[in-house]
């Protein structure tokens, strides 16, 4: 374990080293770079915020967000971190070099962590290293957008829900409960469609605590669900006071459901990158909502579209999985796009098939909850649900990478497997050589 740990140590400083290079590069201007349009509008919003304008921009914003006018559209913590950072230093720069050291450490580490729990510790750090030198992770590591963060709140979440599933002794669970309350709700603040996932993830620990019934699982949901209105409210209630109306959080679901569902694509789904006049979608009629009323209104629309037309809808969430699961070069992205796709999910995706592979088959027969209950279960759960919201909805590469890093563990443990028939062949081969009687 102690040369394990040396080589785990040497893993997560290379990591941050990739991810502060990478950082450094992008540097201290913040330009719309392939899949990273949104840290124009985040670094906008946090310079209005630190200078005294509240959530809203200076002039007209995407998506229909009118000058001077009140936006929810944005998480409001990360808008925070930026805004936190900007306010002691006006450097976009500082705010990546930070960024990428915390996510280039923490990020690989629960990686590890999950590996180690899920499989074993060798297996851990196999994870921790294709983590460390993921293309797409290290590339969004300085960006100002949600990604760096929200991925690790979701490995955070993930590995916290396999403690708690184990923890039985009543402080254990209410510490690791507060902490697993305060992930959520980092992860739901920073992108609010995980709110959907969350119920997955208690039914997964009362299901693996389902056997022995602790008299302690009630606990879990009652003080993580508490932490996470704690953390969601005050937001609430501040939108409440701009728009009039109850905001949950942020004003983005109905534009985009709207926008990715409606009758002028058919049934061919376009990527952002590709579309055209979009705004001209939006009914003239609504355009003089404000944002929560419009976003609202457009939700409406979007279910329309899908009553309406069920067969055109089924077909055009299915045209979104290749873009969702795209892995190969294309022609409308550029040298870098095209390899960073290619180096880290083109290479890791058969890794994760063949590790999911040996996983499933070497599971003894269980009884069907308790086999739901295991840890590699979460991670494909996890997996499964979170692509069916965004083939059903909205589909982008960088959606799908928390989905990479959850599938991770099991392509360390396909790489581990081969390792060890590959050594174990060797052996074979050598044992066979110094037996063999010497004729000479």
């Amino acid at each position: 374990m102690k040369g394990r740990n040396k080589y785990l140590v040497f893993l997560l400083i290379l990591s941050a080293g990739l991810r502060l290079f990478a950082a450094a590069a992008l540097g201290n201007e913040v330009e719309s770079l392939p899949g990273t349009a949104d840290q124009v509008s985040y670094h906008a919003l946090a310079l209005r915020v630190v200078d005294g304008f509240g959530f809203s921009f200076a002039k007209n914003w995407w998506p229909l967000t009118a000058a001077g006018a009140p936006t929810a559209h944005w998480s409001f913590l990360y808008t925070g971190y930026l805004a936190a950072i900007y306010s002691l230093v006006r450097s976009p720069l500082a705010a990546r070099l930070l960024q990428a050291l915390v996510v280039g450490v923490l990020h690989p580490y629960l990686a590890y962590l999950i590996g180690r729990r899920v499989f074993d510790d060798r297996t851990g750090l196999v994870a921790a290293g294709i983590t460390a030198f993921y293309s797409y992770f290290v590339y969004y590591s300085g960006t100002l957008m949600t990604e760096p963060f929200y991925i690790t709140a979701v490995l955070g979440v993930l590995y916290l829900a396999m403690r708690l599933a184990e923890a039985h002794e009543i402080r254990t669970v209410v510490r690791l409960s507060l902490v697993f309350g305060l992930t959520l709700g980092i992860a739901v603040l920073l992108r609010q469609l995980f709110l959907l996932l969350v119920p997955l993830v208690w039914l997964w620990i009362w299901v693996r605590r389902r056997p022995e019934k602790p008299a302690t699982t009630f606990l879990i949901p009652l003080i993580s669900l508490g932490v996470l209105v704690a953390a969601v409210l005050p937001f609430t209630l501040y939108n409440y006071s701009r728009f009039s109306r109850f905001v949950l959080l942020n004003t983005n679901a109905g534009y985009a459901f709207f926008l990715a569902n409606h009758p002028v694509y058919g049934t061919d789904f376009i990527p952002a990158r590709e579309m055209e006049n979009y705004q001209s979608l939006v009914p003239d009629e609504l355009k003089h909502l404000d944002e929560a009323a419009l976003d609202s209104a457009l939700l409406e629309r979007g279910l329309a579209f899908v009553a309406a037309e069920p067969g055109r809808y089924l077909l055009l969430s299915l045209d979104r999985i290749p873009e969702y699961f795209r892995f190969w070069p294309s022609a409308d992205s550029g040298l870098i796009s095209n390899l960073s796709r290619v180096i880290s999910f083109g290479l890791a995706l058969p890794w994760m098939v063949v590790g999911i592979w040996i996983w499933l088959r070497g599971r003894p027969k269980t009884p069907l909850l308790t086999g739901l209950g295991a840890p590699g279960m979460l991670l494909l759960g996890f997996s499964a649900v979170y692509t069916l919201i965004h083939v059903l909805s909205w589909a982008l590469v960088r959606y799908r990478l928390p989905v990479d890093a959850a599938l991770i563990p099991f392509a360390g443990l396909a790489i581990r497997s081969a390792y060890d028939r590959i050594a174990a062949a060797q052996n074979l081969r050598l044992g066979h050589e110094k037996t063999a009687p010497d004729h000479a």
